[in-house]
């Protein structure tokens, strides 16, 4: 595996490192040891799928709040998504930055996510399905979240939304000036 840093910290592109041959090809997509060595979280204690219908679908953006420290490790088995991680860590020099990863069944690429991160993506086709691997359990009651169309966190999301529910929709906008700092990179 390739375990590569993205402009925020505790944001990691995992990509793969395929044997191919007649077959097609076969990878790692976790290694506790790798992880460990990239200083990353390496218990898993929870997975979970998406699936999403229509292109245009966005799902988030969320967090678990304080004392819950989620970590979460997002790949996509089924069509193509664009996940996007903003950095809600306040004294963070990246504060209220985002980064934008493309991820697809095809280019086999995750993405790590650290805790106090708010994680969302929109799919790009129809049919879309991720995974995700967890540290913790889910736990009601410290949902966190930043509304997907926030002008102050400036993201530049590829399709026109087609579905949002009311949840992600509704989470109140952040104060002007909040952000001072716009996309950190997009990868």
């Amino acid at each position: 595996m390739i375990i590569t840093p993205t402009a925020i910290d505790g944001v990691f592109t995992v990509d793969i490192e395929p044997f191919s041959d007649e077959r097609g090809l076969f990878a790692r997509t976790f290694c506790a040891d790798e992880f460990a060595a990239a200083g990353l979280a390496v218990e898993v204690a929870q997975c979970s799928i998406a699936y999403n219908r229509r292109a245009g679908t966005i799902r988030g953006l969320h967090w678990a709040g304080e004392p819950v420290r989620e970590t979460k490790l997002v790949r996509v088995t089924r069509g193509a998504l664009l996940d996007v991680v903003v950095d809600t860590r306040p004294g963070s020099p990246t504060y209220l930055r985002h980064v934008a990863v493309e991820l697809t069944a095809d280019n086999h690429r995750a993405l790590f996510i650290d805790a106090g991160l708010a994680h969302g993506y929109q799919t790009l086709v129809d049919d879309t399905e991720a995974t995700y691997q967890m540290n913790v359990p889910y736990q009601p009651g410290h949902d966190r979240g930043l509304r997907y169309d926030d002008p102050e966190l400036g993201i530049d999301w590829p399709l026109p939304v087609t579905v949002i529910s009311e949840k992600d929709r509704s989470w109140p906008l952040l104060p002007a000036g909040a952000a001072t700092g716009g996309v950190a990179a997009r990868s």
